[in-house]
């Protein structure tokens, strides 16, 4: 791989969907039409194509025409020599793939996308998706990471956070101005302690064992969700043998969590460190940033930063930053290897752990953005710095996600420990007017749901679990007296059967059936509790074992026929 490739799928200067082929049919059956194999060529270029570049290929079709034909697919086939059925299965999969059958018509040149996230609906998204703009195609989309400012929609690759009709026709009108990103200076990041701990470890002064003991000083933990020691996971790659990957997760999709883009938008060189400090301290190359496409406008961000650290420290790892394409699944770390190997995002069986047989089959460290941030500000502060924030018996600190019902919502940097109450009034600036705190979400869509009498539980790992909660990645939705526990129920279990990958029957069916049942308002226990268990017991990854947590919460905290709290 040449070092100096940053990104296969830059943003920068992609045609936005306005092109060739808009509003006439160009294909005869499976046979590739030569004009539009000629079309397609100009599009993704002469090669070399690699298998697990698919999704990058498939994102540059879409970018270009705003949706992929049957002739598009057959004619990346004739190019490829890739499977057709393949490329279909791989693009059908994901839903910011736009597919169009041989007999359906050309969709609208404008897609308006509107968030249905629990937030959103909090915030009237609803009304925006029966409102009319023209001849845009309106559809409800999942969480975009933007649950401070609902409602949000987007309008092609262009968001508009908060929503109203006004402003998304301004946007569809061409009229809205751009946002642009601002780059950081590294010499103002290194003037200010940042390449510290990097420059010690890229020239010998510190050891990998050094900093991995360093880590298990602090007792970092992964804060993507699953809480594994930082330290220990180090120890797990390094410890295998070489070549070695790394992977950042950025594909975060759990409704009410927005954490990743702050970090990327507030501290991309601290993130960019921490992830160098990583791979160099694991011995790990090439580094991949999976995206979550609704990031995309970020990636030249992230660029100018990789670029940045390349001009000061010679010898980084190679760099590439891939799209994620619309599928929460992907956040599951298996699942995301195999969305960047070029196939559907389908959770693998383990064992083995990614740490022995990770992408491509090869020992690979998996972080999430949040816990490189972290690992950067430790080995530059030292672990006792770490250990001396937290509250209620825990320690550190992380960022919280919070949304909903209250007066200031944001990403807040707060203690470990802290908890929802006190996250509120001292961060949030109280609840919202005319609101008052009746309910709560410690960890998104999945962590299931609390009444506001238990809202003193400190936020941490293995803090909440006792109460059938967990904090996960700490999105912390806030519900208040006007809002319906049932509907909010409703709202989560809807996006877990949209968002069910479809690999295991008991998440396939059961997060169908469930919500169906909720709908119709048969919130039988006997009925629920059986759905329930056999989702939990009998899911292969986390988005089917954790998708029963908002109903066992309405269960057993609230009345399930009035959703007052028991």
């Amino acid at each position: 791989m040449n070092d100096q490739k940053i990104s296969s799928n830059s943003a920068s200067g992609r045609r936005q969907g306005r092109g060739k082929g808009r509003g006439r049919r160009t294909t005869k059956g499976r046979q590739p039409v030569p004009a539009t194999v000629r079309e397609i060529r100009q599009i993704i270029g002469d090669g070399p194509f690699r298998r697990e570049g698919l999704l990058d290929t498939l994102h540059l079709m879409q970018d270009e025409y705003g949706h992929i034909a049957a002739a598009h697919i057959a004619a990346l086939t004739d190019i490829t020599n890739w499977p057709m059925a393949e490329i279909y299965e791989v693009a059908s999969f994901y839903a910011h793939f736009d597919i169009v059958k041989e007999d359906e018509p050309i969709p609208s040149a404008t897609t308006v996308r509107v968030c249905t996230g629990l937030p959103c609906q909090l915030a009237g998204s609803d009304s925006l998706l029966g409102s009319l703009f023209g001849d845009a195609r309106i559809i409800p989309a999942p969480c975009m990471g933007r649950c401070e400012n609902a409602p949000v929609a987007e309008v092609g690759h262009h968001h508009v956070a908060p929503a109203s009709l006004e402003l998304i026709q301004n946007q569809i009108s061409g009229s809205a101005p751009v946002p642009q990103s601002a780059f950081p200076s590294i010499k103002e990041f290194q003037k200010n302690g940042g390449l510290t701990a990097l420059l010690s470890l890229r020239e010998g002064v510190w050891t990998t064992e050094n900093a991995i003991e360093v880590l298990r000083k602090s007792d970092l933990k992964g804060l993507g969700g699953a809480g594994f020691p930082a330290a220990r996971k180090w120890e797990l790659v390094a410890a295998q043998p070489a070549p070695r990957h790394m992977v950042i997760n950025a594909d975060e999709g759990e409704p009410g969590t927005f954490k990743d883009r702050f970090i990327f938008e507030k501290h991309s060189l601290r993130f960019l460190e921490g992830m160098y400090l990583a791979a160099m301290a694991v011995g790990a190359r090439p580094i991949t940033i999976y995206l979550r496409d609704e990031y995309r406008d970020l990636i030249p961000l992230l660029e100018d930063g990789i670029k940045s650290f390349r001009r000061e420290i010679s010898g980084l790892p190679p760099v590439e930053i891939r799209r994620g394409a619309g599928a929460y699944i992907c956040g599951e770390e298996s699942a995301m290897l195999e969305s960047l190997e070029g196939r559907r995002a389908l959770p693998r069986h383990r064992p083995p752990y990614a740490a022995e047989v990770g992408l491509f089959g090869r020992p690979t460290l998996i972080h999430n953005v949040e816990t490189l941030y972290f690992a950067a500000e430790i080995l530059d502060r030292g672990a006792d710095w770490f250990q001396a924030f937290g509250r209620n018996g825990q320690y550190g600190f992380r960022h919280y996600s919070v949304s909903g019902r209250v007066a200031d919502p944001g990403v807040k940097l707060a203690p470990q420990g802290i908890t929802a109450r006190e996250l509120v009034d001292e961060y949030c600036g109280g609840m919202a007017d005319g609101h008052q705190f009746a309910a709560y979400l410690p960890g998104g869509a999945s962590g299931g749901i609390l009444p506001a009498r238990l809202a003193d539980i400190p936020l941490d790992y293995g803090t909440l679990e006792k109460y059938g909660c967990f904090i996960g990645s700490a999105g912390i939705i806030v519900l208040s007296d006007q809002d319906d526990i049932r509907d909010a129920a409703l709202n989560l279990m809807t996006f877990f059967a949209d968002e069910s990958c479809g690999q295991c029957t008991p998440c396939r069916a059961g997060t169908d059936k469930a919500m169906r049942l909720m709908r119709d308002g048969n919130w039988d226990a006997s009925l629920m509790n059986d759905l329930c268990q056999v989702m939990a017991e009998g899911s292969i990854c986390g988005l089917g074992q954790a998708a029963p947590n908002p109903i066992r919460s309405v269960l057993k905290y609230f009345d399930p026929e009035n959703t007052a709290e028991t």
